[in-house]
């Protein structure tokens, strides 16, 4: 069984923000592999299962704001018997230029607050993470707000073709595994 989570905050008010990257990624490739999501309570997520590449599936949406990804993400493993290793976390990073992805088999948070979350939670810092450039604001004491806002209309090109580099990476995962979805995506440039 493998597990895909976006992190982002629920709510139409979230919806389309920088920070919200990882539900986009993940709402993109539910809609490519024609997976329904649906509320489950359970696991304080909007969950998804099917098959692919010959692996049971889970994509989740977790439904706790992002500071509390965490304890959705703890739930998830628990319910679908997901390994740590078997599990890719899809979030937004401000250290990435935008329109760059970058996946990882572990590492710190970065500060991002939905990966601390995971981190307390699991106990470890050893999960897949993918990483979606959103770049940084040029005052950084705007940080909170940035990435709560939209993608500016000169933006909204490269952070398309990053959503879709992000897709494609989580199926390269899927498929060959972290070491040849590293090798692929991590030195590719937003221009390529």
């Amino acid at each position: 069984m493998k597990l895909i989570v976006g992190l982002g905050n629920p709510g139409l008010i979230y919806a389309g923000s920088r920070h919200n990257i990882g539900f986009t990624v993940v709402k993109s490739l539910a809609h490519f592999l024609k997976v329904v999501l649906k509320k489950d309570g359970s696991v304080l997520a909007i969950v998804g299962k099917t098959n692919y590449g010959g692996h049971n599936l889970v994509l989740a949406l977790p439904q706790a704001f992002m500071n509390l990804s965490g304890i959705a993400v703890k739930a998830l493993l628990k319910k679908f018997k997901v390994s740590l290793q078997d599990l890719l976390v899809v979030c937004d990073d401000l250290d990435l230029d935008l329109g760059r992805v970058k996946i990882r088999p572990h590492g710190s948070s970065g500060g991002q607050r939905g990966l601390v979350s995971v981190i307390e939670q699991l106990g470890t810092q050893n999960f897949n993470r993918l990483r979606v450039g959103i770049g940084r604001p040029k005052n950084p004491e705007d940080a909170a707000r940035y990435v709560l806002r939209g993608f500016l209309r000169k933006e909204r090109e490269i952070a398309e073709k990053a959503k879709e580099d992000a897709v494609d990476c989580c199926l390269s995962w899927l498929e060959n595994g972290i070491i040849r979805s590293m090798d692929s995506f991590n030195t590719r440039s937003r221009n390529e």
